[in-house]
């Protein structure tokens, strides 16, 4: 995947993005998968250099980024929606990401 719009994906299986810019909530952006170009709406601020989910992750649901786990939700994560310590535990020592 590519960066669109100030946004960057790491990997192809990733379930998160990562702001380049702060994008204001209702701002969309554009991400290209491997079959499309998506659409996502912001449904949260999302502070430059943070993480936003790329599609739904249920609660205790692996968060993923660089291809890998690196964490589980706490809480349910629309698609749009900020991802860091308030809805993360990180999958090291319980620490949060």
């Amino acid at each position: 995947m590519r960066s669109r719009r100030g946004i960057i994906v790491i990997n192809e299986k990733d379930n998160v993005a990562t702001a380049l810019d702060e994008l204001p909530a209702g701002t969309t952006v554009s991400v290209k998968t491997e079959h499309s170009m998506e659409k996502i709406e912001m449904i949260s601020h999302i502070p430059r250099g943070h993480k936003f989910a790329l599609r739904h992750i249920d609660r205790g649901g692996a968060v993923i980024k660089y291809g890998e786990t690196i964490g589980q939700s706490t809480e349910e994560i629309p698609r749009g929606q900020h991802v860091h310590v308030h809805n993360l535990a990180s999958q090291s020592k319980g620490e949060t990401t």
